[in-house]
């Protein structure tokens, strides 16, 4: 039997003393110029606690994750001042600088050198800065059913380089955390920065006090999650607009992406862009999936699932012309993604071009092209991969203007299609007759 090991609480700084963020201070912090040409112009994003006078920005590292390191200071099990030991961890593939880098209207949502902090802010780490990275890049081998469907059904051929026999695809993965340059940020949203530094403080009820009082600080952590990166092919081709890019930008979805939830379309229009994308690389082309982590249209899934209950017991039941009404009713606003720092990452990659853009979303596409980025062709998900209850939701989209090849439905057609009801007979309704348990 293992023998009990009970966590040795780290001493407190000081009985009864709280070190406040919100004075001025921090004499040794080094400046941040924002779209500065050099990572030295630039400087360094200090957000880590080990040295208080060193931070140089509001809140810390991790994004919404910070919140479970303060429980794991506080459960004993981690010491506040532990530094990562960071050999080894450097990116697997070279991504930048690109000329965006310098731009400091093309990336305002991200550290564009946060993936090679080790290498270009040596100096300052050998003299004692707790400086981390905010990007990561690795390697992966990628295995969904799906794919391994489409080569059974010839649709994909395995390569030995894009694709193994097993259904594996190779991809080069990213992990970004959110950086918020606030200046930046307020631009984009057509407010201006005091406003906008008051609504993150006061909607996070206090959470960031230097937000009001730290006007001195351009730079901020949020605590939201951020965003995963997919590359099928040569990463440094992203880059190349004359090198055809498949790309998809996808929102979280833990319903659908993950259990298979077939009330809407995205794990089949995920999947779809990664048989897509691998399709591209093959033909000589890079594929690109960007995830980004705003469940539930930003809303959240407690908010998507009271949306679910209040779409399928109204009167008449859950149909596409109230689809976009039942969301408003609960939560104010039909959609809370707010695309407008989605192409930043796109930015980073230095993309100027996306010939095939799997999606339907004309928030998306009208971000993206806003922001520099030619599009070429616009790709929908085949309606064969439309599950039958997610009929609602491509009706009442494509009604709203969703990009589609095909016709549009009008005010009586969106009445027609229903999705399942919420009751057991239903359910029961739904199953084969054969499977149907006798009285």
């Amino acid at each position: 039997m293992a023998a009990d090991v009970t966590p040795v609480r780290p001493p407190a700084r000081s009985a009864g003393h709280i070190r406040l963020t919100s004075h001025s201070g921090g004499h040794a912090a080094m400046p941040i110029t924002w779209g500065a040409a050099t990572a030295a112009e630039r400087g360094p994003v200090v957000g880590t606690t080990t040295t208080r006078g060193h931070r140089n920005v509001v809140g810390t590292h991790s994004g919404s994750y910070g919140v479970y390191r303060a429980l794991a200071v506080a459960a004993g099990s981690l010491s506040r001042e532990h530094r990562a030991d960071l050999t080894n961890t450097s990116p697997t593939d070279v991504i930048g600088p690109h000329p965006q880098w310098s731009d400091p209207e093309a990336i305002v949502s991200l550290d564009p050198w946060g993936g090679t902090v080790v290498d270009v802010f040596a100096d300052e780490i050998a003299a004692g800065y707790d400086i981390r990275p905010t990007i990561a890049v690795t390697k992966a081998h990628v295995i969904l059913p799906e794919i391994a469907d489409a080569i059974a059904r010839g649709r994909l051929r395995p390569d030995g380089r894009f694709l193994l026999a097993s259904g594996a695809a190779l991809v080069t993965k990213a992990a970004i955390e959110p950086v918020w340059y606030l200046p930046g940020v307020a631009r984009r949203f057509g407010c201006t920065e005091a406003d906008l530094r008051r609504a993150l403080f006061e909607e996070t009820g206090g959470m960031y006090p230097e937000l009001v009082t730290r006007s001195d600080l351009d730079v901020f952590l949020p605590p939201v999650g951020g965003q995963t990166l997919y590359v099928f092919g040569d990463a440094a081709d992203l880059a190349d607009p004359a090198v055809e890019l498949t790309a998809r930008v996808h929102d979280e979805c833990n319903g659908s992406d993950v259990f298979g939830s077939d009330i809407c379309t995205c794990r089949p229009y995920l999947t779809h862009a990664i048989e897509e994308c691998i399709l591209g690389a093959q033909r000589g082309g890079v594929g690109l999936v960007a995830y980004s982590r705003k469940e539930g249209r930003a809303l959240g899934e407690v908010t998507k699932f009271l949306v679910y209950n209040a779409r399928k017991r109204q009167a008449g039941g859950d149909t596409a012309d109230q689809y976009f009404a039942r969301t408003e009713c609960v939560a104010g606003v039909q959609d809370m993604r707010f695309q407008e720092l989605m192409p930043d990452v796109l930015h980073w990659l230095g993309i100027r071009k996306i010939h095939r853009l799997v999606s339907m979303s004309n928030m998306k596409y009208d971000a993206i092209t806003g922001s520099g980025i030619d599009v070429g062709e616009r790709v929908n998900i085949p309606d064969e991969l439309v599950p039958p209850d997610a009929r609602v939701e491509i009706d009442a989209k494509t009604a709203a203007g969703y990009f589609t090849p095909g016709p549009v439905p009008d005010a009586d057609e969106l009445k027609k299609a229903k999705g399942r009801r919420l009751d057991a007979l239903d359910a029961l309704g739904a199953l084969d007759p054969l499977d149907v348990p006798n009285p």
